[in-house]
């Protein structure tokens, strides 16, 4: 994978958010909420960065990274896509809703289309089981979405 060149600027506003937290270990997560929320993913030069602010190994910065659902190191991409497949989404069919994204913009879970357009996730419930299967593009949820509404909702971004 290519190295990612942060700005220096970016650089201190992450060491600034770690002195944010005195650079207590104990805060790592909340530490990387907010570095995800400033560059959009966690790639392993943020890590690296954060490790040594919290005085921390990388490994256990990894493991947090790697073992929360929430945080990526991949990015996102402008529109990040999450297919709900809790049980009554499952249920009602969101593998076929999930399905159809996939052949419509040729990606595989977990990875973003070549223009950096859209990304594509899952995640196990939204807490609308009653619009049951539900998509949410962004903030912005969909309910009870079948197959054949998936190119209308991509079409609106």
């Amino acid at each position: 994978m290519a190295k990612v060149k942060i700005p220096d600027n970016k650089v201190q506003e992450l060491k600034n958010i770690c002195k944010s937290f005195n650079n207590d270990p104990g805060e790592l997560i909340n530490v990387l909420h907010q570095a995800q929320q400033l560059f959009g993913y966690l790639p392993a030069e943020v890590q690296e960065i954060v490790a040594d602010e919290m005085n921390v190994s990388v490994a256990h910065v990894y493991g947090v990274v790697t073992f929360y659902s929430f945080f990526s190191m991949l990015p996102k991409g402008k529109h990040p896509i999450s297919i709900c497949m809790g049980t009554a989404c499952y249920v009602r069919g969101a593998e076929k809703v999930l399905e159809e994204f996939k052949r419509l913009l040729n990606v595989k879970v977990g990875e973003t289309t070549p223009d950096g357009k859209f990304s594509l996730s899952c995640l196990r419930c939204v807490g609308a089981c009653g619009l049951a299967p539900v998509v949410t593009v962004g903030e912005r949820v969909h309910g009870r979405v079948s197959p054949e509404d998936v190119k209308k909702i991509l079409d609106e971004y």
